[in-house]
Formats: structure tokens, sequence, C-alpha cells
């Protein structure tokens, strides 16, 4: 069985019902300038409660897909955000 990936980040938007939307922010050095510079990807995450809101930091975990790009299911909520 392959290992499940778990990603961290800021909830930036409810999508629809039961979904939001995760950006998630890495760190690279650049090849050339060797300097750190952010990468941000944005995940669709399952939320089967509706339970958290935008600006909240949630960790999700992957799962089988669920819809087109839905492929995360939320697993916790770290912090609460002020929104």
């Amino acid at each position: 069985m392959a290992l499940k990936r778990e990603i961290q980040g800021v909830v930036v938007q409810k999508t629809g019902d039961k979904s939001i939307t995760v950006l998630v922010e890495r760190r690279v050095m650049h090849p050339k300038y060797r300097k750190y510079v952010k990468r941000f990807k944005k995940f669709i995450v399952h939320d089967e409660k509706n339970e958290v809101k935008a600006g909240d930091i949630v960790k999700a975990i992957e799962c089988r897909p669920l819809s087109k790009r839905k492929s995360f299911r939320l697993s916790q909520i770290v912090r609460v955000g002020v929104e």
C-alpha cells in the first residue's frame, strides 16, 4: 500500500457544499540564485461536516478521487483563523 500524502495549508474559500480550497505553500531553493522562494498550490479538500471557515489552517490526507479535482479529505483543524 502506498503512503498517503498529507498537506497543511490555509483555507482560502469555501468552494461549495462540503468542499474547501486550501492554499499550500512550500519553500524551494532557486537553482541559480540559491535563495529560498515560495511556491504555492491550491487543493480542493472534502469537508464532510462543513466545519471550517476561510482563514483556518487545516491538515488534509490523500484519499480516493471524490470528484474531478478533489482527492483530499480533511483530517484536522490545526488553528482557527481570524475571519
